[in-house]
């Protein structure tokens, strides 16, 4: 099962930044379990996943709590425990097991992804920068990291260092379409409109074209960017 990634729930505040759920190989690596409850551990944090693609956010944390409870050294289900908490709009939760996460392995690289995003969705901008840094530190082809990094340091208005940190995660050709989103998006917040629309146009020929699953994030990613590319089109065609 591939690694995941998920935006914030509708019920959230609208900011883009993409939280990582760990896949089932990780847990599998970092669980002191033994093989006869291997299988049953795998099978409860599948079951765990695909309740948090589904929107059953209630059934997914009982999972997670199921598999916390037999495995209390386990990092990384605390990390993804703590971002359904997030998904579900309970942050202080997810706060307090990302830093549970963080206490039992100071090297999960999600870990302070996720939580720099809890501390940019409360608008502590500096304390996100800090975190996405320590990921980046550890692991410095993270891609969601520098992407995330980025978004914040438009949100500081320090478009320059934006754009540098967009440019860093093309490097590693993961995630495009949402990169070539948020540096057009930053573009056009800079106010270089020619540079936004075309990186809206790539961005668009990158994101999905239809949803695959509830809440999809490149699918609403990608309504949110044909509506700043008419807006930017709608001004220079009065121009």
């Amino acid at each position: 099962m591939n690694s995941q990634s998920f935006l914030k729930s509708s019920k959230q505040r609208n900011y883009p930044y993409i939280n990582v759920i760990n896949n089932t190989s990780k847990y599998e690596t970092e669980a002191n379990s033994n093989d006869n409850s291997a299988f049953d551990d795998s099978y409860l944090r599948f079951c765990a996943l695909t309740s948090a693609q589904q929107g059953d956010y209630t059934e997914a944390i009982a999972l997670l709590s199921q598999l916390i409870n037999r495995h209390p050294h386990n990092a990384i289900d605390y990390n993804n425990r703590g971002l359904i908490y997030f998904q579900c709009g309970q942050r202080q939760k997810a706060f307090c097991d990302y830093n549970k996460a963080l206490q039992l392995n100071p090297k999960l690289v999600s870990a302070y992804n996720n939580r720099a995003n809890y501390y940019a969705a409360r608008g502590e901008l500096i304390a996100a920068i800090a975190d996405y840094e320590r990921a980046l530190d550890l692991n410095p082809s993270y891609v969601r990291a520098w992407l995330n990094q980025g978004i914040t340091w438009r949100d500081l208005g320090k478009f320059e260092k934006a754009v540098d940190n967009f440019e860093m995660a093309l490097l590693f050709e993961q995630l495009e379409g949402h990169i070539f989103a948020e540096r057009g998006r930053t573009y056009h917040l800079w106010g270089d409109w020619n540079c936004a629309i075309t990186d809206y146009r790539r961005a668009l020929n990158l994101l999905p074209l239809s949803c695959t699953t509830r809440n999809d994030p490149g699918w609403r990613l990608r309504l949110q960017v044909e509506s700043w590319l008419k807006e930017l089109t709608s001004i220079s065609h009065f121009k």
